[in-house]
């Protein structure tokens, strides 16, 4: 799965309540666009460009998949909702909100609808210093300068005060409250997308199953008869590995770790795909090995149906996966909330994702994090 964008965004507003447009337009961003993990501090300078009052500015740092254009037109439309009536783009005017693209990653982007890095980002103080407290390891692509060196050479010297602090949207969803978070679903239902959003927005380490290196996982689904118990006892002695290894090496840098599954889907897909004689063997071996393995701190499941599983299986194309009947990925669901449902000692969350797409729609994204936080607060 491709990383998320790093947007900087600049707002401002010199209209009507300044703090509530600055504060509605930072949860805007967040409950719709992308995920806003940093926020500056909130300034206020006189108007640049133009007379006028002066303005509130601050800078933000969003997560998200969209490219730079559908960003672009989503934030317009975000301005609209907030109020904001364009007139003469050519002159500069007052506004109750302006949200400006500074920069995506590190590219440069040159159209007839949009310029990244913004092209007078350099000059302006009131852009620099809110992107100052974000405290990023950005370079200007285009100057090949880092941001500390870009403000000491702007010429600005206008007068830009500190106002107050503001709040950063995630930071309400107390993830770091876990040490370990393992996240489990069927083929197909999400595990890995989500595992990697959770990582990159809230600092995590994340542990990966290692599926795609598996010898005997094209060669089950072409003869299952076959290969079901090699492929199995491969996939357990993987996941002892690896989650005992990766467990066990703290990182400083890192708040906590987040899995795409939780080694008891070993016994979950061996009970579906094994002989009652093979199942007998392999369950006397998980059990050995079950018993020395660390319990997740919360277990999320992520629920959907079979007809959702078949389409996403489908989309994101592995050949040896297109064959999985649907008997199959019903006998694995029933398997797991048969498992849920016999584990009380586990910290379990089940949401159901059947019609929501949480990488492209951040709404849907949102609805995960505010049922994570509702398990946490309860």
């Amino acid at each position: 799965m491709n990383m998320q964008h790093q947007v900087i965004l600049s707002l401002g507003t010199n209209q009507g309540n300044r703090l509530k447009n600055i504060v509605s337009c930072i949860d805007g961003l967040h409950n719709e666009i992308g995920t806003i993990i940093r926020v500056s501090k909130l300034y206020e300078s006189p108007s640049w460009g133009f007379e006028s009052d002066n303005f509130y500015n601050c800078a933000v740092v969003m997560h998200t998949h969209k490219t730079a254009h559908q960003i672009l037109e989503e934030c317009l439309l975000l301005e609209e909702s907030l109020g904001r009536i364009r007139q003469d783009a050519q002159v500069y005017q007052a506004r109750i909100i302006d949200i400006d693209m500074i920069a995506i990653d590190e590219e440069i982007i040159a159209s007839e609808k949009l310029t990244v890095p913004h092209p007078e980002m350099q000059n302006r103080l009131f852009v620099l210093l809110p992107m100052k407290d974000l405290n990023l390891d950005w370079r200007h692509p285009i100057l090949q300068k880092y941001l500390h060196e870009l403000l000491v050479l702007s010429e600005d010297k206008s007068n830009c005060k500190l106002v107050q602090k503001l709040e950063i949207p995630i930071d309400k969803i107390k993830l770091n409250h876990f040490n370990y978070i393992a996240i489990e679903g069927n083929i197909g239902a999400g595990k890995t997308t989500l595992t990697n959003k959770l990582a990159e927005d809230f600092n995590a380490k994340t542990v990966l199953e290692r599926f795609a290196d598996n010898p005997f996982l094209p060669k089950f689904y072409e003869d299952q008869n076959r290969y079901a118990f090699p492929l199995e006892m491969s996939f357990l002695a993987d996941r002892y590995q690896q989650i005992s290894d990766d467990l066990a090496q703290f990182d400083l840098f890192k708040d906590f770790i987040v899995a795409d599954y939780h080694i008891f889907k070993s016994l979950i897909f061996a009970k579906v795909t094994l002989a009652e004689d093979e199942f007998r063997l392999y369950k006397t071996m998980f059990d050995i090995i079950y018993k020395e393995m660390p319990k997740p701190d919360l277990y999320i499941y992520l629920y959907q149906s079979t007809e959702r599983l078949l389409v996403n299986i489908k989309e994101r194309g592995r050949p040896y996966e297109q064959e999985i009947p649907a008997e199959y990925l019903e006998k694995i669901n029933s398997g797991y909330l048969d498992y849920i449902k016999s584990k009380s000692d586990l910290n379990v969350l089940i949401i159901d994702v059947t019609d929501r797409d949480f990488q492209n729609n951040q709404k849907d994204y949102i609805f995960i994090l505010n049922e994570i936080q509702n398990k946490i607060s309860n």
